[in-house]
């Protein structure tokens, strides 16, 4: 059995300003200083044997943060980046309502449809996260590995690991920021979701989601 631990990145300036954040790298922000030390607190004693980052430093700067008790290096991985979002890069949902209320529909309603002009489809995502975590699991295979990602590419691989097509990622909830789930592959690479979008390390009080009584599961943005 090979375990994959999947975590979202810390909070980010894209999460604390309330906008689509996409493949703009932008900074760690707002809680991210607690959120960083309570998600390695929660995984030092885990039997971690590689870890795995997008590239984007929002993602790498998480991956740091957990390292810290483990000491390895930190293997970058382009395909773990989030769904570029093109030109919602930067809006704010309202904005994007009153610029293309029709593609937020799709987003909504249809997500396996989506593509923002200048971005990449949600199928894309869908298939190169899947294809990033095979690989992992088939470079450490009986092992314990850790990738740090994003909010809807983590969905998108949950949505896979679950069985469902694409269409259906949106019954996947949104994962706070550091949320961790784990993901059981078997010898023939078939998986079992054992967690899903678990952040409770993080008190209310430093969840950019939940401090102001907000559902994680109703947020949009990645």
């Amino acid at each position: 059995m090979t375990r994959l631990i999947l975590v979202r990145h810390c909070e980010a300036e894209g999460n604390t300003k309330g906008v689509l954040q996409g493949r703009t790298d932008s900074d760690v922000s707002g809680n991210s200083a607690v959120q960083l030390e309570l998600v390695s607190l929660r995984l030092r004693n885990e039997p971690i044997a590689a870890i795995y980052s997008s590239p984007l430093r929002r993602a790498y700067k998480t991956a740091r943060a957990i390292d810290k008790y483990h000491r390895l290096p930190i293997l970058v991985d382009d395909r773990l980046a989030e769904i570029d979002v093109g030109v919602w890069e930067g809006l704010t949902w309202d904005e994007i309502e009153r610029q293309n209320p029709r593609m937020l529909r799709v987003w909504k309603e249809s997500p396996g449809e989506f593509r923002a002009e200048g971005g990449e489809s949600m199928r894309d995502v869908y298939d190169r996260m899947w294809a990033a975590g095979l690989d992992i699991v088939r470079a450490n295979e009986g092992r314990t590995v850790c990738a740090v990602s994003h909010g809807c590419a983590i969905r998108n691989f949950l949505c896979r690991a679950l069985g469902r097509p694409v269409g259906e990622v949106n019954s996947v909830g949104w994962c706070d920021n550091t949320g961790v789930s784990v993901v059981d592959f078997d010898g023939a690479l078939r998986p079992r979701v054992v967690k899903m979008n678990d952040a409770s390390h993080l008190p209310p009080a430093f969840s950019a989601y939940r401090k102001n009584g907000g559902s994680v599961d109703t947020e949009m943005a990645p």
